[in-house]
């Protein structure tokens, strides 16, 4: 008897990696979810929700690493242009800039600098989770 079933461990890993891929560590989620809907692993709707969990939980952390930070580093300057870029769109959108949270390059810094800013925790929160959702949900759409 087997203690994990083919599909529950499809879903861990699915979770895994979308967490992996939400946090400054590099990741393919996004891969990994297509391969597991073309081979129809697992029902479409439980991968994607796997994967959105996962991902938005690594942009939670992410977002939460900047929060800790500011309370030792007060946000002062950034060095680096992504960095900068990320603080722009904080300044003129607010949390709702969090909706390109999953964007490459720019997802993982806009997370962090929006904890940094300490802005609103449960709108930032929300618009994390809504912006990941939408982009699996159109993958899943799209395989």
């Amino acid at each position: 008897m087997t203690f994990f079933s083919d599909e529950s461990l499809s879903l861990t890993a699915l979770f895994f990696s979308g967490f992996i891929s939400a946090t400054l560590l590099p990741g393919g989620s996004e891969v990994i979810l297509a391969w597991q809907l073309s081979e129809g692993v697992n029902n479409p709707w439980s991968l994607w929700l796997a994967v959105t969990a996962g991902n938005a939980l690594g942009g939670i952390v992410t977002f939460l690493m900047g929060w800790a930070i500011a309370h030792y580093w007060p946000l002062k300057s950034l060095d680096k242009p992504r960095q900068q870029q990320a603080k722009r769109w904080l300044e003129s959108y607010g949390p709702f800039a969090l909706l390109l949270s999953w964007l490459p390059l720019i997802g993982d810094p806009l997370c962090l600098i929006a904890g940094w800013l300490k802005t609103r925790f449960l709108l930032s929160l929300l618009m994390i989770t809504l912006g990941k959702a939408v982009r699996y949900l159109i993958i899943v759409g799209l395989v």
